[in-house]
């Protein structure tokens, strides 16, 4: 194999359009994998399937996750095709439950509110004690981060800084059994996880421009945005 960390499974986007399968997703020998394929690491891929297999959080978590991934779809013998039947939300719901999760927190933007809101009763109607943080929690001033002026969204105008690291110690501290986010900030998202006591999921993904579903940009890259593949992002 060339470089064993090279990996690049998006070249199989050829063999899933030729084939309708990857080499990964099929029984064992029926597609030849590539070389830069990480699945020719045997041992690091069954040490790793080991972890699941085990009476540990990871082993249970990665079990119920399996079996949700089952109850997402309609059974279907048909090879060809999937009938999903569930959203996100039921996904989640679904995991919660598996898992005897009773405490559920919710890290939010403050710009999501309103659909945090709806989430919760949710939630709640579906037997889950709700723990929900805003970002500005705190209200904390943005200049303190020693930024400029002008890095603010409204120079001139007090803006409190988003406290990811905050959101998830009160999320730790009112002991949540999962935490979902809700719309976080690109790098404060990175954050909150990295400090979050809790597993985490994601539920929203905030983009401003797309009514937070980022993969449009991927659906319609080939018009709209295929001058993110020409040329360099502007960002002064």
């Amino acid at each position: 194999m060339a470089d064993e960390k090279n990996y690049q499974c998006h070249h199989c986007l050829a063999v899933m359009e030729k084939q309708g399968k990857t080499s990964c997703s099929s029984a064992p020998g029926t597609i030849k994998a590539p070389a830069v394929c990480p699945g020719k690491e045997e041992q690091l891929v069954q040490d790793c399937f080991e972890r699941y297999t085990d009476e540990t959080e990871e082993g249970r978590l990665a079990r119920v996750a399996a079996r949700v991934e089952g109850m997402c779809y309609q059974n279907n013998a048909d090879d060809t095709s999937v009938h999903p039947r569930w959203t996100r939300v039921e996904d989640t719901i679904a995991l919660a439950k598996l898992m005897d999760y009773h405490t559920v927190g919710i890290a939010t933007c403050l710009g999501l509110i309103q659909e945090t809101g709806q989430l919760a009763e949710i939630l709640e109607a579906q037997g889950f004690e709700v723990v929900s943080v805003c970002c500005k929690a705190g209200g904390v001033d943005k200049m303190g981060l020693g930024i400029d002026e002008q890095d603010k969204v409204r120079p001139g105008h007090f803006e409190a800084a988003c406290n990811p690291i905050a959101q998830a110690e009160f999320l730790n501290r009112s002991q949540t059994d999962m935490n979902i986010i809700v719309g976080l900030c690109v790098g404060h998202d990175m954050l909150f996880n990295k400090h979050s006591a809790a597993p985490v999921t994601t539920l929203v993904v905030k983009d401003r421009v797309t009514g937070h579903n980022p993969v449009s940009v991927l659906y319609g890259q080939n018009f709209y945005y295929k001058r993110l593949k020409l040329q360099p992002l502007k960002i002064d």
